[in-house]
């Protein structure tokens, strides 16, 4: 059976490898929430599963040493701050310094759909410097919808959760076609889930209202964040909603400021485009591999094989799953032996270990807010022109990204307006970014600095990968996240970081 990868915008996979508008009174700066306050306590090993109906969902690891976590009440629709409540699990790796501790770090891995709960920890065990542990609470959430808070559905049969939420590689306008009745039925699949009350409310800007709602109940005037990838939109949408209650912000692998829709989706393709030099190089340096001795034989051997796996696929791989290999496996520098292993073994017919299927809860929780924070075209004739003009120039994974997506069948159930991100409040933005960024491309990037304005100073690294901060291994870019951080020292102007010896 086929496997398509989910290919989100997550930051925690990264790490993971590098290791080894409602109301106006709802969103107002000057309006105080009242939630109550937290009770810490300790983080199971293993978190529990919360049950949807009779599934099990969001069951995620919150292990590690000096890890508490806690539960808040959050209204669903911010409209109505009395009506009904969910539930948002939160963590905390507390400073081990009160005289050095100057608030709490809120922090995002991506996403959407991804856990935080457990993020704390894995940025402490990936080197957050010592000035910014002791400087802040570390606070982690798993965003609503996802993982041990209240969870969505959109009760996903085991053979739609190996689809994932990435179309296939579509060569011909028929492939569109092909493509709609498939997203159109898991939408209106979403749409009559179990959790299907939730829909208009799990959105980023709602997101950000409850970290709001956390700093409230921490007892906290201010909050400074660390976000990556889709947690840099998280970021931006809240120092939007709050600029008066934002202190320092650092917004890594940035998206566009319209977030995680149509035009997002697509630069995936150009992220490809701008990363895979880097793996041509490598791939042409160890010729041992037999994929080229140069980087355009390396380039070739890509076209070749995908060709070859989209007309007879080796061990389920074909050549959409080939190209999403290629591409996840692109967001790691040190993952570029192991993609040019696989593309010998599949070059010689070889299979590959089946890759893990995406969990329910995930695809679920990502497609409510990639689908809900804004509308897609809902017309297939769309798709196929987007599929069309990305081919041409996005060839490795333009099918892909221009294909149709079931957001173009979501429920049109929207409650408020997308947050516009803007240049209005304190300049305390940093934005910390790769030039080769496969997941979130610079020019998306370079569109959120021109959003902010005066208020964003931009750091840009001259290397690949997705993830900067602390999992880079950049002393330029590094050094100048932890002075900001730990010390409130940001670059009065945007700053280039040159590359680094590997």
């Amino acid at each position: 059976m086929r496997k398509i990868f989910s290919l989100a915008l997550s930051a925690t996979a990264v790490a993971a490898a590098a290791l080894s508008g409602a109301s106006a009174a709802a969103t107002s700066d000057t309006v105080a929430a009242t939630p109550d306050s937290l009770r810490w306590g300790p983080c199971p090993q293993q978190a529990e599963s919360k049950k949807v109906g009779s599934q099990k969902v969001g069951s995620q690891k919150a292990e590690a040493p000096g890890l508490e976590c806690a539960t808040l009440g959050v209204p669903l629709d911010y409209r109505d701050p009395g009506g009904r409540q969910i539930e948002i699990a939160v963590s905390r790796l507390a400073s081990k310094d009160p005289s050095k501790r100057r608030g709490v770090l809120l922090t995002n891995p991506g996403g959407p759909g991804a856990s935080g709960l457990d993020y704390p920890a894995l940025l402490a065990g990936a080197g957050l410097p010592k000035d910014v542990l002791d400087s802040y609470d570390v606070i982690g959430i798993d965003p609503r919808g996802v993982g041990r808070s209240t969870p969505v559905t959109c009760d996903l049969t085991p053979q739609q959760q190996d689809r994932g939420n990435f179309p296939p590689y579509a060569h011909t306008s028929a492939d569109v076609a092909r493509e709609a009745p498939h997203a159109r039925a898991v939408a209106e699949q979403c749409a009559t889930s179990r959790t299907a009350w939730m829909l208009p409310y799990v959105t980023t800007a709602n997101t950000a209202r409850d970290m709001d709602r956390i700093r409230t109940a921490l007892g906290e005037p201010k909050i400074s964040y660390l976000g990556a990838s889709y947690g840099s939109y998280l970021g931006a949408v809240y120092t939007t909603l709050f600029p008066g209650r934002s202190d320092r912000i650092v917004l890594d692998s940035n998206m566009g400021p319209e977030g995680y829709g149509l035009t997002d989706f697509r630069l995936l393709a150009r992220g490809m485009e701008d990363r895979f030099p880097d793996f041509a190089a490598y791939a042409a340096a160890h010729p041992e591999n037999g994929l080229g001795t140069t980087p355009e034989e390396v380039t070739a051997k890509f076209f070749e094989l995908a060709k070859r796996l989209d007309a007879a696929p080796v061990g389920g791989i074909d050549g959409t799953l080939f190209r999403g290999v290629t591409f996840e496996r692109l967001y790691v520098e040190g993952l570029m032996p192991q993609l040019a292993k696989e593309w010998q073994a599949l070059d010689k017919g070889r299979p590959l270990p089946p890759p893990p299927s995406v969990p329910e809860n995930f695809l679920a929780s990502h497609l409510y807010v990639a689908c809900g924070d804004s509308r897609w075209p809902g017309k297939v004739r769309d798709y196929q022109l987007n599929a069309a003009v990305d081919r041409l120039k996005y060839p490795m994974l333009g099918g892909s990204t221009g294909n149709i997506k079931l957001c173009a069948y979501w429920p049109d159930s929207r409650v408020e307006q997308p947050v516009r991100i803007g240049d209005r409040g304190p300049s305390n933005v940093l934005m910390v970014q790769n030039e080769r960024d496969p997941g979130t491309p610079l020019v998306g990037a370079m569109k959120l600095r021109r959003a902010f304005g005066d208020r964003a100073a931009m750091v840009t690294v001259d290397q690949g990968g997705h993830g900067v901060y602390p999992f880079g291994r950049n002393t330029c870019a590094n050094d100048t996240v932890t002075a900001f951080l730990a010390g409130g020292q940001r670059p009065s102007e945007d700053l280039s970081c040159a590359a680094e010896p590997k």
